[in-house]
Formats: C-alpha cells, structure tokens, sequence
C-alpha cells in the first residue's frame, strides 16, 4: 500500500507544486529527470529547485537516481498530492478519510465532501509493471511507459465508462477525476464474495448481475473483469464497480471478454451453490446478453 500523503498536505507549500508538476511534466519524456531540465520544468529558478527538491525528497514524494546524469521522479506519493492539490482547488475534497479497501492494483478511502464519497487512486503497475503493459491495450502504443501513465489511464477509462453508464447501470455515480485518482459515490453494502447470501437468493442475485451486465452491454461497454470481488449487494440489489479494464462493446475482443466474465459469475455460484445454482451454457447466457434477450439463468440451462 501506497503511504497516505493526506495529512501532509497542509505543511506543503506552492513551491512544492510547482517543483511535483515539473518534474511530472518532465518524465513525459523520461524516466529520470536530469536535475538541469527541472528549472525549465517546474519555472523555478535553480537555488529554488534545490530548497524544493530537499523538501519533497525529504517527504518522500520524489526521488532520485544517479545515472550518467542526476535524475529524479515522482514517486506515487508525490502523484497523489499532485491529484488531492487538484481536488482541492476544484472544491471536490474537504479532506481524506478512513482506507476502504486496498487492492493489487488500487487504493480506495472516505472522502470527506457534502456527503461521504470514496476517493480511488489507481496503482497500475505499482507492483508488476511488466504484467500490466501485457494485459492493457492503452500501453502497447507508447515506446516509454511509466506506472504513472498506465494508471492515469486506467482512471481516465473507468471514469468514462461511470460516465457513459450511470444511472443506466449500477455502478458508483462518478463525481471527479484527475490524473490517477477518482472520486466517486461511496458504496453502502458488502462486497459479493464476502456475503452471506441466502442459498436461496443465490440465483436471484446471479441473475441481478448478469441484468447490470446486459444493461451495460446495450449502453456499450463490457467490464472485462467481473468476477464476486467488484460487486457489492445491498438490500437494494447489486452495484458493479472496478471498470478500469472495460471495452466498448465494438472492441474486437468484446465478445470474448464477456463471455469470460459469465463464466466468472456463473462459475463463482456454481462452486458456492452448486445445488440451487443450474448448469447453464456460457455462450448461450452471453448471446442473450448480446440480444438483450436475457431473463434469468433458469431460463437457459443446458440441462
């Protein structure tokens, strides 16, 4: 987990903003900045960049290598204060709470707003940079990639995405987003692999999801990587989060990828219910999915 830079934020002056934004603006074009193109950068003079530069390092929120030259970048620390600054002057954020949840790949915390929202950085690549760039087609067309890059985009796709689905779909509402980070809707409920359903809601639940994902189909997206960790159940229904990985439903593996993840769902409630839970054809689900055909699992067992 990414240490939380919230409660430094007010011993943080303008200098170091501009100096975070430099040296951000300069790995654009390299991994390591050289210290001489950051008074360029940050327009800083040099006596200045080096009081900053002590500073953030200091705080952890850059960092430096020497190479053939002295370069520095921003570490996750440093992205994240560059996002909360940015919150903060938009009004979007009074301040940051509580963590929600921490993943491979993303952390979550309350955001303190006009109501409870949960703020989300992405971590793309934090941990295995080299397993991310495989996976997502947005890095395979830059010849220099950064774990920076691959989790701004990561966060500029799942917030088009709430956009684009929301209300239509259950997901959380997107309220902001900048760099890697969003803010979003706090979701109320449990996550889906940590319920304790009913055996007898089991396939009433099942079917909810798969309606969340045939709405989000006929609205143009597949998620891509469902499975019983990115819903939550409530006494309302059910809420699909996490769609940093989704495509639009014209993407050429589209098909593939949904049918994927009705065999996740389905493959989960079978292996947790399997007596209540009917054997049913993947393809077939998803076919009626693609039709907006789908009324239940029961429905199209291949019994």
């Amino acid at each position: 987990m990414v240490r939380n830079v919230a409660g430094e934020m007010a011993s943080l002056e303008p200098g170091d903003f501009y100096l975070l934004s430099g040296v951000e603006h300069g790995m654009r074009f390299a991994r390591w900045v050289d210290r001489g193109k950051i008074e360029n950068f940050s327009r800083l003079d040099g006596e200045e960049v080096e009081y900053r530069l002590d500073r953030c390092e200091d705080r952890g929120l850059v960092e430096r290598k020497t190479i053939q030259y002295t370069g520095f970048r921003l570490t996750f620390e440093g992205y994240d204060a560059l996002a909360l600054r940015t919150f903060s002057e938009r009004e979007t954020l009074q301040g940051v709470g509580a963590p929600l949840g921490v993943g491979k790949e993303s952390d979550v915390y309350e955001a303190q707003s006009y109501k409870p929202l949960a703020l989300k950085f992405h971590r793309e690549g934090y941990t295995n940079f080299r397993e991310v760039q495989k996976e997502r087609d947005y890095t395979s067309d830059k010849e220099h990639i950064s774990w920076f890059y691959t989790a701004r985009k990561a966060a500029e796709r799942e917030h088009e995405a709430l956009e684009a689905l929301y209300p239509a779909v259950r997901v959380p509402r997107p309220v902001d987003q900048n760099r890697h980070a969003i803010v979003m809707e706090k979701l109320s409920g449990v996550e889906l692999s940590k319920a304790k359903l009913d055996p007898s809601q089991a396939v009433g639940v099942l079917d909810l999801i798969l309606d969340e994902v045939q709405t989000a189909y006929q609205e143009g997206y597949v998620h891509a990587d469902m499975s019983e960790y990115n819903v939550f159940v409530d006494e309302d229904g059910v809420t699909v989060f996490d769609w940093p990985q989704a495509v639009p439903v014209d993407h050429e593996n589209a098909d593939e990828f949904l049918e994927r993840d009705v065999r996740n769902l389905v493959g989960y409630f079978r292996r947790k219910h399997p007596a209540e839970v009917p054997e049913v054809d993947v393809g077939a689900v998803a076919e009626a999915i693609r039709t907006d055909a789908f009324e239940g699992v029961r429905t199209l067992t291949s019994e």
